[in-house]
């Protein structure tokens, strides 16, 4: 079964050449569109596509708002947020919302169609042009003093952990990328997140952007 795309924009053109750019690929099936977002989240919950795009600023209902709604009448249906916006709030506040991913236009050839296998697979995306904004924030931050190390109960493990899973990669990546085991893993995420008392998403991000553990 081809991944059911719906497109949520307020630019035609825009949707015409995203169209075009997912017609391309094997798999990825376009069915339906909308040009802002309270017709967008209608023709959404009734269609069901597996990914929604969504872009933040439209009329009648912006993205953030469209996503939160989303989320709630059809949580089935993966949120992508397909933005010109790189400032590291409005992602946080996409995550929060319950995005599963984020990909900034300008990188959306390079980026789309991997962010859209990635996110229907339950796993998050973070484009890359987006973590590198993130670790830019941090840097200009930590130049101002405004940053602080990560809480001392951490292992470096456990850091490497965090910083991979606010990225999106699953338990499996995770081990993979530390040569360890999934079991291991488990235990260092579990850890984790009972000794900073995280759980959503933004939240993961958001601490691991703060402390500098997203330039891994």
């Amino acid at each position: 079964m081809p991944i059911r795309v719906f497109l949520c924009d307020d630019h035609a053109m825009l949707r015409a050449g995203l169209r075009a750019l997912l017609a391309a690929e094997p798999g990825l099936e376009v069915v339906g569109e909308a040009g802002d977002g309270a017709d967008g989240v209608e023709q959404a919950v009734a269609l069901r596509p597996d990914v929604a795009l969504l872009d933040i600023t439209m009329p009648v209902l912006d993205g953030l708002e469209a996503t939160r709604r989303l989320h709630r009448l059809a949580p089935d249906v993966r949120a992508l947020i397909l933005t010109m916006h790189d400032d590291p709030e409005y992602l946080f506040q996409a995550l929060e919302a319950g995005a599963s991913g984020y990909v900034l236009k300008r990188a959306a050839e390079a980026d789309l169609v991997e962010a859209i296998r990635t996110v229907v697979t339950d796993r998050a995306f973070l484009a890359p042009a987006a973590q590198q904004r993130l670790v830019a924030d941090y840097l200009e931050r930590r130049a101002r003093g405004e940053v602080s190390p990560p809480v001392e109960k951490l292992t470096p493990r456990e850091e490497e952990v965090l910083g991979l899973l606010a990225r999106g990669h699953t338990n499996q990546g995770i081990a993979e990328a530390l040569v360890i085991s999934i079991k291991t893993v488990e235990t260092h995420r579990a850890h984790t997140l009972d000794k900073l008392g995280l759980r959503k998403r933004a939240e993961l991000v958001r601490y691991a952007q703060t402390h500098g553990l997203l330039a891994g």
